[in-house]
């Protein structure tokens, strides 16, 4: 699977930069660069794009503005150096909020979820809705639907289901590869949260029923996004 990308930044090392990090990750074909939301918008015109790295105070037009002005437009990833814009982003149904000066470490970060996104679409399946695992030496069903969270213990995992919580010899990461991407979020690295649990949001704390689960500030940036993506409703 090729992602096409166009870069658009009014600065020139920007726009390098970003380049240089798209032609390292294979999976991304950068297929234009623009100056400005202008240029980018007389592009879209001519040829498909599925990602679009967008600037966003640029002469003229902001990216925000454009994005804005668009049909149908490709999914964003928003390239700026200001936080300011981030709630703004989120009603903009953004796949990402880079800050610059964007480490290759963050850029491949948000690549992965883009590939996350595409692959979900293409596949089109509906995900399984139950799993079993082995806890108290007998399988235990588990429904997904019922998943308040999951946490991280040792070589153990805690899955907590409503009123009970079950504990099996399983890794995180090997129960997050069978839950479907769009519904569970990692705010901390102990911890999978399905997001339609989650009850409410305070400072680094999400709460769920009677559970209180820590969001790590190196995750927050990105549990914001995925989940208050057009559901934050304001005046």
């Amino acid at each position: 699977m090729k992602i096409k990308c166009i870069v658009t930044d009014d600065e020139p090392f920007a726009r390098k930069g970003l380049q240089g990090y798209i032609e390292k990750v294979d999976f991304l074909e950068l297929t234009g660069v623009c100056e400005n939301a202008i240029e980018l918008n007389s592009m879209l015109k001519q040829q498909e794009a599925d990602v679009l790295f967008l600037d966003i105070e640029m002469p003229y037009m902001s990216g925000i503005e454009l994005l804005k002005n668009l049909t149908n437009p490709p999914k964003v990833i928003f390239t700026t150096a200001y936080e300011k814009y981030a709630m703004e982003g989120y009603e903009l149904e953004v796949l990402d909020y880079l800050l610059k000066p964007i480490s290759f470490e963050r850029f491949l970060k948000s690549a992965n979820k883009i590939y996350d996104y595409f692959k979900q679409q293409q596949q089109g399946a509906p995900a399984e809705d139950y799993f079993f695992v082995k806890a108290d030496n007998k399988l235990e069903k588990i429904s997904i639907a019922d998943i308040l969270f999951i946490e991280a213990m040792e070589n153990y995992i805690a899955i907590y289901i409503k009123d009970r919580k079950i504990i099996t010899h399983l890794t995180l990461k090997m129960i997050q590869e069978r839950l479907p991407v769009a519904d569970f979020v990692q705010p901390h690295k102990s911890y999978l949260v399905a997001m339609n649990k989650i009850d409410s949001i305070e400072g680094n704390v999400l709460h769920i029923a009677q559970f209180q689960v820590p969001v790590s500030k190196y995750q927050k940036e990105d549990l914001l996004m995925k989940v208050l993506n057009n559901r934050m409703l304001k005046r």
